[in-house]
C-alpha cells in the first residue's frame, strides 16, 4: 500500500525513508524566540502594545518547525520522492532512469553530528536535494545502487537469447524454406 502522498507500482518497495533533522528549523526557532522575548521585554518596560510581537515570534517559530516536520523524502526501487509544504503540499517524483548522478556533502558540524545533503542530478529537469538527512553517504550509496538497477535491464542471459534466435531461425526455415539459387525469381 502507498501513503496518501505517493503511489506504488506492482513490485515496487521502499528502500529508504527520511526527513530533515529538526535542527534545520534552528534559524527560525532562534528568530522567533528572539522576537517573542524582545516583545515581552518591550511590553513590560516600554509599552504594553509591544506584546503584540509575541504572536509574531511564535508564528515564525511554528512555521519553521512545521516546514521541517512536513518535509519527507522517500526512495523506492523505481523512484525518488520529495514532499514539502506547510499550508499546501508539493510532491516531486523522479524516476530512477532520469537520475544522471548523485552526490552528498557535509559541513563541519554535519560531519560531526552525522547529517548532510544528498544531491540528485535529474536529466531534463531541476535537481533534487535531500537536506539535513541522517547518514547522507548511506542514502547516496543506496540511491546509486538503484540508478543502475537490473530491474529495467533486458531479461535473460546471452545464451538464452542465442537459443531463442536459433529457434526462430528453425521456425523460419520450416515455414518459408529457402529457394535454390538456380531458380529464377518471378516478378509477378
Amino acid at each position: 500500500m502507498s501513503d496518501s502522498w505517493w503511489y506504488q507500482h506492482d513490485g515496487e518497495r521502499v528502500v529508504w525513508k527520511g526527513r530533515p533533522r529538526l535542527s534545520a528549523a534552528l534559524p527560525d526557532i532562534i528568530v522567533g524566540s528572539a522576537i517573542s522575548v524582545f516583545a515581552l521585554v518591550g511590553a513590560v518596560s516600554v509599552d504594553f502594545w509591544l506584546f503584540a510581537g509575541v504572536p509574531i515570534g511564535v508564528a515564525v517559530l511554528s512555521w519553521g518547525l512545521l516546514r521541517v516536520r512536513r518535509t519527507q523524502y522517500l526512495l523506492t526501487t523505481r523512484a525518488v520522492w520529495a514532499k514539502r509544504g506547510v499550508l499546501g503540499r508539493t510532491v516531486r517524483r523522479v524516476h530512477v532512469d532520469k537520475i544522471q548522478n548523485t552526490s552528498f556533502s557535509q559541513s563541519v558540524t554535519g560531519s560531526f553530528f552525522g547529517y548532510g545533503k544528498v544531491s540528485v542530478e535529474v536529466a531534463g529537469g531541476r535537481d533534487l536535494e535531500f537536506r539535513r538527512v541522517d547518514n547522507p553517504k548511506n542514502v547516496q550509496t543506496t540511491l546509486a545502487e538503484y540508478m543502475g538497477s537490473e530491474e529495467y535491464a533486458i531479461p535473460g542471459s546471452r545464451e538464452q537469447w542465442e537459443s531463442v534466435l536459433s529457434l526462430v531461425r528453425e521456425i523460419r526455415a520450416t515455414v518459408a524454406p529457402t529457394r535454390d539459387a538456380s531458380e529464377p525469381v518471378s516478378r509477378e
